[in-house]
C-alpha cells in the first residue's frame, strides 16, 4: 500500500491545491435558520375544512422562511404530530386538528405563534 496523501493525489489530478479548497469552504456562511428568518413575525395556526370533504386540516400560515427551511419545519411538525401534510407557498398544511400540538412545538422552538 502506498502511503501518499490522497488529498494531494486528488489535487494533482485536478490541478487544485487542497489547502486552498479548505479555505474556500470555511468562508461560506451558513444559511440562516428558520427561526432567524422568521424574526418577530407572528405565525398563525388555523383550522380549515373547506374543500376537503369535511375533513379537518391545520394550516400554519404567515411563515416568512425560504423553501428549504419550510420543508424542514414541515417535516419536523409532521413527525411530531404523527400525521401527513405538505408545505408550499409559505404555508404548512398538517392533516387533522393538531392546533394545540403545533402551538406547543413552535413555541418550544422559539417561534411567536398563536391559534386563530
Amino acid at each position: 500500500m502506498s502511503t501518499q496523501d490522497w488529498k494531494a493525489m486528488l489535487g494533482a489530478a485536478f490541478n487544485v491545491d487542497p489547502e486552498e479548497v479548505v479555505e474556500d469552504v470555511e468562508q461560506v456562511a451558513a444559511p440562516a435558520s428558520a427561526l432567524e428568518q422568521q424574526g418577530k413575525t407572528m405565525v398563525d395556526i388555523l383550522l380549515d375544512k373547506k374543500g376537503r370533504n369535511g375533513k379537518k386540516a391545520t394550516i400554519v400560515a404567515n411563515l416568512t422562511i425560504d423553501d428549504e427551511n419550510l420543508k424542514t419545519l414541515a417535516a419536523e411538525l409532521k413527525r411530531h404530530c404523527g400525521v401527513g401534510g405538505s408545505a408550499r407557498g409559505g404555508e404548512i398544511l398538517i392533516q387533522g386538528d393538531k392546533r394545540d400540538a403545533i402551538l406547543i412545538y413552535l413555541k418550544s422552538k422559539g417561534f411567536k405563534a398563536r391559534v386563530i
